[in-house]
């Protein structure tokens, strides 16, 4: 089964979600969230941290991601994994594999046609939302 990884950054002062207007199928122009293939025998948080530093210059030192969640897909054989963070501190993101760009949190993420992923984004922020003071307190680990 192919593995993903799904990342849900937020800024510092957590009122900015990055996004990245995707520039190749599947969901050529529309916004997603960053993430890519977990390589084979790669453990999953490792490769959400490899991910993140080549499609957005964001270290590990910037950022503690938290794994929130998982979704299989059994009739595609693959599964993602969803990992959240908020940055320590502000960084200039960059990348040229999509757009990077920082959303609002106002906007609706269920909108298909804005968005990638047929509702799982809205889901996930909506997920999110429930355990954020738990997920990012000011230490930035769970209490």
């Amino acid at each position: 089964m192919q593995g993903y990884n799904v990342l849900m950054i937020y800024n510092k002062e957590m009122d900015k979600l990055l996004m990245c207007e995707r520039l190749k199928d599947p969901y050529k122009g529309l916004s997603n969230l960053v993430g890519g293939k977990i390589e084979n025998g790669e453990p999953g948080i490792e490769a959400a941290y490899r991910e993140l530093l080549e499609e957005t210059n964001i270290s590990n030192k910037d950022i503690t991601l938290h794994h929130v969640m998982d979704f299989a897909y059994h009739i595609q054989n693959c599964y993602v994994e969803v990992y959240a963070g908020r940055l320590n501190r502000d960084v200039a993101v960059t990348g040229d594999e999509n757009i990077l760009y920082w959303s609002d949190l106002d906007r609706n993420f269920f909108d298909m046609s804005l968005y990638a992923g047929e509702g799982n984004i809205g889901h996930m922020i909506e997920q999110v939302e429930l355990v954020k003071e738990r997920l990012f307190s000011d230490k930035d680990s769970l209490v």
